[in-house]
């Protein structure tokens, strides 16, 4: 049920140590024959609508109806910068306006990495693409821009959301997205997280769900978790394969059966992207950003050592035993953590195309012809890991 009076959002808001087997290390496995069987991994690409023909006035006439102007505010460092580029993408493919103001300026070091660097993407597909203080968006996308849509990609709290919805919705703007996080809900007993359950209340992005639920009707938030894909600057699937390519054994903490979810971001984005071309289905919601199946630590090194053709080596350990500081020792959180996107599902009719081990083959072929696999990196964690087990 959309939400469309404060009522209701109040409503919304409520409650709503195994030892290691064999030798330590083994031969580095990207050798120069190992690197010449992994090409340059090569976009996904889903099928595009066709094409209406240059005769065909009713269709273009109702194409040019539903044409949008967007504008994405777009973080510039973190896992969600990503989900902008993506985003991005969708919406050109579509036909829509896009505008890009990616926090900061164009000349620093952050937007010599992806996914800033692959900007060029968007631009020769029309997009614009703008660098700016989200505390004055009119500066920085110029006065006279219109937008129907605002997405904000950056903010995790109100003091930086606050700004862009305020100018939104002094602009006119029709629908205001979020990109939230499933990081907001209360550990539970009974996972998956779906929406409705119970939120840190002194969490952030709850803060901004609010803040946008009281001044726009049409707004939608998204609370996604881990994602992997081309572009992304944070270690996920890297991790794993930066010790599997050395012959290294992978440290999981606990018994290596916690359950998480990892997504593709292009289902992040293609959720999204439904989100406005559906406008009164999303109003009001809340959607869990993330794919259709969950996954275990094991799994996820046993995924990621056979898309790199090689046995893995996995060593449980207690973090605590071993006086180590799990969250800087291991890139998930230590525990069960994972969601399922069921509203997504019912109202939107959105379906998830993430296949991780078929993804992650993908992942690996880039990672290995970037050459990060032959680069000197410590693992002074892992070390001492290893030796107290």
């Amino acid at each position: 049920m959309a939400f469309s009076s404060t009522a209701a959002v109040s409503t919304a808001f409520v409650s709503g140590h195994r030892r290691r087997s064999g030798a330590c290390h083994r031969p580095n496995l990207l050798s120069s024959s190992f690197l010449s069987a992994f090409p340059r991994a090569v976009a996904a690409r889903r099928c595009a609508a066709p094409t209406p023909r240059v005769g065909a006035v009713t269709v273009r006439a109702q194409a040019a109806a539903g044409k949008k102007s967007v504008l994405i505010v777009n973080t510039n460092s973190g896992g969600h910068a990503v989900i902008g580029f993506y985003f991005a993408k969708d919406l050109l493919a579509a036909g829509h306006a896009v505008t890009v103001l990616t926090v900061g300026e164009e000349g620093s070091d952050k937007m010599k990495k992806p996914p800033f660097s692959r900007f060029s993407e968007l631009t020769s597909a029309g997009a614009t693409t703008v660098w700016g203080d989200p505390a004055d968006v009119g500066a920085a996308v110029g006065g006279a821009a219109s937008f129907d849509v605002v997405l904000d990609n950056n903010g995790k709290d109100l003091d930086a959301v606050k700004p862009v919805v305020d100018w939104a919705k002094a602009a006119g703007v029709g629908q205001f997205l979020f990109v939230s996080s499933a990081g907001i809900y209360t550990p539970t007993e009974e996972p998956p997280h779906v929406e409705g359950d119970a939120v840190k209340e002194s969490a952030g992005h709850v803060g901004v769900e609010k803040y946008i639920a009281e001044q726009f009707s049409s707004w939608a938030s998204f609370r996604p978790q881990y994602m992997i894909g081309s572009g992304n600057n944070k270690d996920c699937e890297e991790w794993f394969f930066d010790r599997i390519v050395r012959g290294r054994p992978v440290p999981i903490p606990g018994s290596g059966m916690q359950v998480t979810n990892i997504s593709h971001v292009r289902d992040l984005a293609s959720m999204l992207a439904l989100a406005v071309e559906s406008p009164g289905a999303a109003a009001g919601r809340i959607f869990n950003c993330v794919s259709d199946r969950a996954v275990t630590f094991n799994g996820l090194v046993k995924m990621c050592a056979a898309a790199a053709g090689a046995e893995p080596e996995i060593v449980h350990y207690d973090p605590a035993a071993v006086g180590v500081d799990a969250k800087k020792a291991f890139p998930f959180r230590n525990m069960h953590f994972y969601a399922e996107p069921r509203a997504a599902k019912e109202v939107l009719g959105w379906t998830s195309t993430t296949n991780l081990p078929e993804d992650l083959k993908e992942r690996f072929a880039e990672y290995a012809s970037s050459g990060r696999g032959e680069k000197e990196m410590s693992f002074d964690l892992d070390d001492k890991i290893i030796a107290a087990v």
